[in-house]
């Protein structure tokens, strides 16, 4: 998966926004999908405490696993996001000229902000980069990618909890079944009501993340997953 994280900034900012609110919303997601795969794979019927106790394993097991895969894999892109940043501020850096020093800067701006920029805006920036040490420049992980990396094993984990739970308190299997996805169609709405307060729908996304949810869980389901 593919995420971003805030720049390094001073302690008070530490913990603040370390994942942002699409990271967020697409861990839960992806933690959800992983465990409901496992609850809707039990025959209710015929299923006995022995069959559940191995569903549980497997769903904890399988979220755990994927919980400290997909932290590690964050690590690796923020790592691979910084060092073509680094490379982009040392080309320009390095340019032969003003111009060209330009052309790489622009090159890494998002092209609807070009317009409001002038020559002697770029360079300013062109300016600042060289002004950099060779240390600032260098692209390395800090602590707030190691506290977003953890952040995101625990989304993927812990969205287990809730969806297991109902066949830890429940005897009856047919009736956890239901709680269960109850629950997560609960959590796969609230993630994406949350994540809709940022654009002003949170209900119509709520909707769409619940409708996303169940269609990827049934996809999975149908190819084994």
């Amino acid at each position: 998966m593919s995420h971003k994280t805030p720049e390094e900034g001073g302690k008070e900012g530490l913990f603040r926004g370390v994942l942002n609110p699409v990271d967020r919303s697409t861990e839960v997601l992806f933690g959800l999908i992983m465990v409901m795969t496992f609850t809707n794979s039990i025959n209710a019927t015929d299923a006995g405490r022995a069959d559940v106790r191995s569903m549980l394993i497997a769903a904890l097991g399988c979220n755990l696993a994927w919980g400290i895969i997909d932290a590690v894999m964050f690590l690796m892109s923020s790592l691979a996001e910084r060092k073509l940043s680094e490379r982009t501020v040392q080309r320009a850096r390095t340019a032969d000229d003003a111009k060209t020093a330009r052309y790489i800067i622009a090159e890494a701006l998002p092209r609807i902000i070009l317009p409001a920029l002038s020559a002697d805006d770029f360079d300013r920036i062109r300016m600042h980069l060289a002004s950099l040490s060779a240390d600032e420049v260098r692209a390395r992980l800090g602590a707030r990618d190691i506290i977003a990396a953890l952040g995101v094993f625990l989304l993927v984990f812990l969205c287990t909890f809730p969806a297991v739970t109902p066949f830890i308190m429940m005897a009856d299997t047919a009736i956890a079944v239901r709680v269960s996805n109850s629950i997560a169609c609960g959590l796969l709405f609230l993630t994406g009501y949350s994540l809709g307060r940022q654009s002003g729908h949170p209900f119509r996304l709520g909707a769409s993340m619940v409708a996303v949810g169940l269609t990827l869980v049934a996809i999975a389901s149908v190819l084994g997953g």
